[in-house]
């Protein structure tokens, strides 16, 4: 046993130094070759080496440039993409197909008033910039109508109640100013519908729901 562990330890040994020889012959033979060659042979050959590293790092510029490239394209994809989101959601939240909250303003509805009262009190909150409308729990789109004769009006045919809501998400100050100034809506409604009253409250915070009413259009198509 001890005779074939020394025979396998000086296999070995042997290998080792035949590994070390071939390398020091080599690397003899490369500084023999090195050094047969002229002054002018090495100074091109440091040239060429030199041109070399040069076109590398001119590689290596190009490819950071197009890494720099590339990520500001990402990111300003992805603030694109985040303001085309935004703007999905406001215009999605003002067409009524999303629920909506924020402050505004309730209009209390007490007596008789025709259809054509409340589309004017419509209108008048819409030019004042309500961002978002609802008569009771019906969600007001383009498209909506208030109609009927005083004490019998309804909306998308479904009858309004007396006293009913009409809520305007937007700014109260402006809401309630435009609404109750003199001369305004509140004051007109009061002189043509006489047992009629609004009464106008700022609210901190509405939720109005979305509308049930479909808006895709039956016959027109986009034209893009």
């Amino acid at each position: 046993m001890n005779r074939t562990a020394a025979q396998i330890a000086l296999a070995a040994v042997a290998v080792v130094l035949g590994f070390l020889v071939v390398v020091q012959l080599r690397a003899q033979g490369t500084g023999n070759e090195l050094t047969a060659r002229s002054a002018q042979e090495l100074t091109q050959l440091v040239a060429n080496l030199n041109e070399r590293n040069d076109q590398l790092r001119a590689e290596v510029a190009t490819l950071e440039a197009e890494l720099r490239d590339l990520d500001s394209a990402k990111a300003r994809g992805e603030s694109s993409l985040g303001e085309l989101g935004r703007d999905l959601r406001r215009l999605r939240a003002w067409a009524g197909l999303d629920a909506v909250t924020g402050p505004g303003v309730r209009v209390t509805v007490v007596g008789p008033i025709a259809g054509e009262g409340v589309m004017d009190l419509i209108n008048e909150l819409r030019n004042a910039g309500a961002e978002a409308l609802a008569i009771e729990d019906i969600r007001v789109v383009p498209g909506t109508v208030v109609a009927g004769p005083e004490a019998g009006i309804s909306v998308e045919d479904t009858p309004l109640a007396d006293p009913f809501t009409v809520e305007a998400i937007g700014s109260p100050e402006t809401l309630t100013g435009s609404l109750t100034r003199a001369g305004g809506i509140v004051a007109l409604l009061a002189a043509t519908y006489p047992s009629a009253h609004l009464t106008v409250t700022p609210v901190e915070r509405l939720a109005l729901s979305a509308t049930a009413r479909s808006l895709r259009p039956s016959h027109g198509t986009p034209r893009l």
